[in-house]
């Protein structure tokens, strides 16, 4: 049993968790459970002064009228210690997994959708002496009913607690060669928690495989080369070979639709913790793979890609980038056998990117515009 600990809940039966406040608002019994959040406007979830964590974030809008655009322009922010910047600032849908606005059961350690019908986050939130959650409809249509619910509890913090942060980026396209960033250079000492990723898969390249891109980590200083590299985008949600819909505690997909070209994922670094000492940056390839034959037609029609290797059964991998000069992928030695090409190419990546930080805020661009968020 901790000492000097108290626990609280702010809900619109009682914002802010005041003690002894709770239940006022129909003589007892339920009487102010959902709000509605008209276009335009902001409900201040909490707003507390001193210290403590958040330790539990619950919300379900408007289930009935619930759309991916409105997950997209439901805008959650979160401020610590008074900082005018936000340490959180993303899509409601985004922040909780929901990759591309969709909705899905499934249970993670961080974060939780029981039965599709609810968001929830595990994360614990350290503040030492402010703490303020915001949402904002930036939509068009109203919101007609916000159920929320923030647990947390009033504790001093220890100095060596880390700020949670949270931060939400949209390419619908890059230049070929370009990799995805998740998370642009923070600078100071933190923790890197993982990602939650959503791709629209470009319909130019006729349903190939589009995840062959490697994520990069770069820690403390890195700047041409990373410190950590991985080996594909299925392999680092921990599968591989492909990507179908799972969810497990660290790692999951929540959204395998090869045929309409939809792909949502996340990665959770707990057991394999991920810490920086002076800054970092993490990034994704935006590379795909395909039959030679098709790759090669793909080429001769102009469609956006550029060959980076090619490998095949009982055949050495060839790096073209590395090939000086590099070999056309009409060779003989391609056509001897069934081979396989990876390839640049350029799709619609979004991220919500989950770090800790030695500081309230960071230098982070604040959320991409509604209008840019939507399409």
């Amino acid at each position: 049993m901790p000492a000097d600990v108290q626990s609280r809940a702010s809900t619109f039966e009682n914002l802010n968790g005041v003690a002894g406040e709770g239940a006022r608002t129909n003589q007892g019994a339920k009487g102010n459970p959902c709000e509605p959040v008209k276009a335009g406007e902001s409900k201040v979830l909490l707003d507390v002064a001193g210290s403590g964590v958040v330790r539990r974030i619950w919300m379900s809008p408007d289930r009935g009228g619930r759309t991916p655009a409105m997950l997209r322009s439901l805008r959650l922010r979160m401020y610590w210690d008074g900082a005018e910047k936000p340490a959180v600032d993303a899509p409601l849908g985004d922040f909780f997994c929901a990759g591309l606005g969709q909705v899905t059961a499934f249970q993670s350690t961080l974060f939780a959708s029981p039965e599709g019908r609810s968001f929830n986050s595990y994360i614990a939130m350290p503040f030492r002496k402010a703490a303020r959650i915001v949402l904002t409809n930036e939509g068009s249509r109203d919101v007609a009913e916000l159920y929320f619910e923030v647990d947390f509890t009033r504790e001093s913090v220890p100095d060596d607690a880390l700020y949670f942060h949270a931060w939400w980026n949209r390419r619908k396209a890059i230049p070929l060669g370009e990799d995805f960033e998740l998370l642009p250079r923070v600078e100071g000492r933190g923790r890197f928690l993982g990602a939650s990723v959503g791709v629209n898969v470009n319909p130019v390249y006729a349903g190939l495989w589009y995840g062959e891109g490697e994520v990069k980590m770069y820690l403390d200083g890195d700047r041409a080369h990373p410190t950590i590299a991985g080996t594909g985008t299925e392999d680092y949600v921990s599968s591989g070979w492909g990507e179908g819909r799972f969810a497990q505690d660290y790692q999951g997909c929540t959204i395998a639709d090869p045929k309409g070209g939809h792909f949502a994922f996340y990665r959770f670094h707990l057991p394999d913790p991920i810490y920086f000492h002076r800054d970092f940056r993490a990034t994704i390839q935006e590379i795909g793979s395909g039959p030679r034959e098709t790759v090669l037609a793909l080429l001769n029609q102009g469609v956006p890609m550029k060959p980076v290797g090619v490998s095949g059964v009982g055949m050495a991998r060839v790096r073209l980038l590395d090939a000086n000069p590099a070999p056309a992928l009409t060779d003989e030695k391609f056509t001897k056998t069934k081979t396989w090409v990876s390839f640049y190419r350029t799709d619609d990546y979004s991220a919500t990117s989950y770090f800790y930080l030695d500081r309230p805020f960071c230098d982070l661009p604040a959320l991409t515009p509604v209008a840019e968020r939507l399409p």
